[in-house]
């Protein structure tokens, strides 16, 4: 099966599994769930592909085992993620940028991390990028550990294992076969539609706030300048 590398050669999912096998996939799983260099890997796209060559017999593993795995890789990944924000604390924050770490994927992770609390473990598991931040922000707020653990292990289970019985599930549809590039582009797509939403609704929030604000100055203005005309005409 030939796949559409979205991006380097290398990050292509179908080249990773092909060349590093299930311990590869375990360990970029582990990697984008909550070491800050793992942001870039190609996590639901990765496990789409893992479910789907298991089903067409180009992984030889079974199923189960497969999705167990992923989702113990998963939930370790956050949990090495929250660990570290433990340790780092408030520093991260200001951590110089560099090709590999910005501060703002730390502050949009913050920031997803405040509005939805601890069920955002469960939501950045969705949302590239995100994902790999929002363990180490609770980490760095000190969530309490048992909420932590509980939230984790959900959100593990239900990216891991959902997303990879997903490839299972559509592979064994000869269309979804036969155009895999474009079910890749598509799983893509749907990963970065929640930050598109996220960033509509700021942007319209913003513009809602700022046109609030005008219209308050403007009503402070109509009595002031009510009254300096009535003075005037005094």
């Amino acid at each position: 099966m030939n796949t559409l590398a979205l991006g380097p050669s290398w990050l292509d999912p179908d080249y990773l599994i092909n060349t590093f096998g299930l311990p590869g996939v375990l360990l970029i799983v582990f990697a984008e769930s909550g070491l800050l260099i793992g942001f870039f890997l190609p996590g639901d796209s990765l496990l789409f592909t893992t479910g789907l060559l298991v089903t067409t017999g180009q992984l030889k593993s079974p199923l189960w085992l497969v999705c167990v795995l992923v989702a113990l890789a998963a939930i370790i990944g956050d949990q090495a993620g929250y660990l570290f924000g433990r340790k780092v604390g408030p520093s991260l924050f200001k951590r110089p940028d560099s090709r590999l770490f910005k501060q703002e994927n730390v502050e949009k992770a913050h920031e997803f991390f405040e509005k939805y609390g601890p069920k955002s473990l469960i939501l950045a598991r969705f949302v590239p990028i995100v994902r790999t931040f929002t363990p180490i922000i609770a980490g760095v707020s000190r969530m309490n550990y048992r909420s932590f653990i509980t939230f984790n292990i959900i959100g593990g289970v239900l990216w891991g294992v959902g997303v990879t019985l997903l490839g299972a599930a559509l592979g064994k549809i000869e269309f979804v076969h036969q155009n895999i590039e474009a079910m890749l582009i598509l799983i893509v797509l749907i990963s970065v539609v929640p930050i598109a939403i996220e960033f509509l609704r700021a942007r319209s929030k913003s513009k809602k706030e700022a046109a609030a604000v005008g219209e308050g100055q403007g009503q402070g203005q109509g009595p002031v300048a009510g009254q300096r005309g009535r003075h005037a005409r005094r």
